[in-house]
């Protein structure tokens, strides 16, 4: 393998794949159009409610409240906990440890 090869491998293809990790959209992502409340917003409001880090996150059709609702996973410790939020109003719609059979 030559120089500009290796040059290659080491400085581009960590940027590839910087730049595909940050293209993946959360699930739902289409549904965003219809909520009135951001998922940036959503996020400061579960963390709020629970902090910690957040694991997983989604938008999605729910029953209660509005029937759109931001979805978190967030870890504190050994503990996950799921936080709904309602994607019109920014209500929390749920916050109970997360079950033994995860969505």
């Amino acid at each position: 393998m030559n120089r500009n090869q290796n040059i290659f491998k080491v400085l581009l293809f960590p940027l590839m794949m910087s730049v595909a990790i940050c293209a993946q959209a959360y699930t739902g992502e289409k549904l965003s159009k219809d909520a009135k409340i951001s998922m940036e917003q959503a996020r400061a409001i579960a963390l709020k409610a629970h902090p910690g880090k957040i694991t997983d996150e989604e938008l999605e059709l729910e029953k209660g409240g509005s029937g759109l609702r931001y979805s978190f996973d967030i870890r504190q410790g050994k503990v996950t906990q799921e936080v709904g939020v309602d994607a019109m109003t920014g209500t929390v719609l749920e916050d109970k440890p997360e079950g033994p059979h995860p969505d």
